[in-house]
């Protein structure tokens, strides 16, 4: 859930801190108060694309902040993790985001600079707007498809199982096809003598790395005799360290008898003696080994040569060579009984897509029967929703081919009035009618949506009365799984909110500004906002009905 949301120099508003509780959040306030900033800034924090004009006149930028905790962090670690940004610490999940006239927009997650890319991944996972204009999950297909598997607790684990073990086969066919064809006597008698080359040479990434190192010590032999004598000599020879050292022993044996704290300093002269003596007979050693025998010359120059004439014609690398062998070998294995090996890869394919398309057609079988039950259910709620003769349906429809998810795909559609042609979610023309139809489906889906946060915007648009109430118990329902933030203009609906945001506009000399402020702890200031919605705060009547509204929660 959102606990926590900063706003700084947005719009019409400078500075704010809100705090954010669970269940349903009415925000209200006069037409043009500027309530819509607050949607804004939630949308920039969900990754929305946004121009530089919201950024508040005579400021350079503008910041959004928001501080959310989950629960069960699991899943959004997990899409933490693979876009390479911290992890949640105690489920809390921190985002930020600037917008700048002079620089760059910025992102952070997690105190991580991050991209707007990215930002919008986890948005999906934490938000979903409804309302004119903002993005909607439900709109696309895959989400809707996702959705009714969902409440139709239709489980595609063991067909996405078999759906990939028969991809799998048929790219291993393609592969083969590709492969194969049938080879002359001299196309395999070649074949067979590069294999044979390159397991001569048993050309793996650290043999070779081993070859490289001795060709290049016995090109340079010379100098590496030459240089490891020199250093040799130097420690261990006439006038070298070694002679030097016993003198500079004895006076500072001596020194340490005269003062004890010289000891750690004798200690550590010793030791650069010891050690001086094994470094002399390892430079000794390498001089030695730097005179290569003219058996293990030729040997190393041979096999550089093999390699370097299989790197020229077959790759750079060992794995390289190592992938062509075994395409060759694969060719001539391929050659003893070309159709029998597919006779059988066809069957198997055969086979497997006979049972995908049996377990295809399961699947969607439930899945028309759960659109029925979901469609029938969204539509009760639309009823009360003041769509009385509205229509709802969740069409099952085919696809050509078996895919990763069955034959069928799903699509949502809705008339508003009798007469007009249903259509996709996507296409309902009215804010108000949108909003409504998804608190109707989003109500339906309670229980299987995960998201944290539902906004509603316009939800109550050309309504009132009785609809408008049973609007606000529906948001107030849906409240009891989700953080449910509205904007609203019925006091029915505000009403309902466990928790009030007020906004406010004030306009001064030259400059006008935003506020917004939570006053659902005072029942005096909540009365006052019912009682403004109502027509007149100074009201009696006004004030009394309010009270009332409030007393039926």
């Amino acid at each position: 859930m959102l606990e926590y949301l900063r706003i700084a120099d947005l719009a019409l508003l400078d500075k704010i801190e809100l705090e954010f509780s669970d269940g349903f959040t009415a925000v209200t306030g006069e037409t043009g108060a500027g309530k819509s900033v607050l949607l804004g800034a939630l949308s920039l924090l969900a990754g929305n694309r946004a121009e530089k004009t919201i950024i508040r006149q005579g400021a350079d930028r503008c910041e959004v902040e928001g501080v959310l905790h989950f629960k069960d962090p699991t899943s959004v670690n997990a899409l933490l993790a693979t876009l390479g940004l911290p992890a949640c610490e105690d489920g809390v999940l921190v985002l930020r985001r600037s917008l700048s006239h002079t620089k760059a927009p910025r992102v952070q997650i997690n105190g991580a600079m991050a991209t707007l890319t990215a930002l919008q991944e986890l948005g999906e996972r934490w938000v979903d707007f409804h309302g004119p204009g903002e993005p909607q999950k439900l709109f696309k297909e895959a989400v809707q498809l996702e959705m009714l598997d969902a409440f139709g607790r239709i489980d595609l684990s063991d067909y996405h199982a078999a759906y990939e073990v028969w991809r799998a086969l048929l790219r291993a066919m393609e592969e083969a096809r590709s492969l194969t064809g049938k080879l002359s006597e001299d196309e395999i008698s070649f074949y067979r003598s590069q294999i044979e080359k390159i397991d001569a040479l048993d050309p793996d990434p650290e043999s070779i790395l081993q070859l490289e190192r001795d060709f290049t010590r016995l090109s340079r032999a010379q100098d590496l005799t030459a240089l490891s004598a020199k250093i040799a000599d130097g420690l261990n020879g006439d006038g070298g360290m070694a002679d030097a050292l016993p003198p500079l022993l004895r006076a500072a044996q001596e020194l340490s008898r005269i003062d004890p704290t010289a000891q750690s300093l004798l200690d550590r002269l010793e030791v650069l003696s010891v050690e001086t003596g094994d470094l002399a007979q390892e430079f000794s050693r390498l001089a030695q080994e730097g005179d290569i025998d003219e058996e293990t010359a030729q040997s190393v120059q041979s096999r550089m040569a093999a390699w370097l004439e299989l790197r020229r014609k077959y790759g750079n690398t060992p794995e390289a060579v190592l992938k062509k062998r075994d395409e060759w070998a694969q060719k001539i294995a391929l050659q003893g009984d070309l159709e029998g090996i597919f006779e059988k890869m066809t069957a198997d394919e055969a086979d497997m897509k006979a049972a995908l398309a049996q377990s295809a057609a399961a699947i969607t079988l439930a899945r028309k029967k759960a659109a029925k039950t979901l469609a029938a259910e969204a539509q009760k709620r639309l009823t009360s929703l003041g769509f009385k003769k509205a229509g709802l349906s969740i069409e099952v429809l085919p696809l050509d081919t078996i895919g990763p998810f069955g034959d069928s795909r799903v699509e949502i559609l809705f008339s508003p009035n009798p007469g007009t042609p249903p259509l996709p979610l996507r296409k309902i023309a009215s804010g108000g009618e949108t909003a409504r139809v998804m608190l109707s489906l989003k109500t339906a889906l309670a229980d299987i949506d995960g998201t944290p946060l539902l906004v509603f915007d316009e939800v109550d648009a050309n309504v009132g009365g009785e609809i408008g109430a049973d609007v606000g118990r529906q948001l107030e329902n849906l409240s009891a799984r989700h953080q449910v933030l509205c904007v609203t203009h019925l006091p029915q609906v505000a009403a309902r909110g466990k928790n009030h945001l007020l906004v406010e506009k004030t306009s001064g000399e030259g400059s006008t500004s935003v506020s917004i402020t939570s006053i659902h702890p005072s029942k005096k200031a909540r009365e006052a906002e019912l009682a403004r919605m109502l027509g007149d705060r100074a009201s009696k009547s006004a004030l009394a009905h309010a009270k009332e509204l409030l007393a039926k929660v």
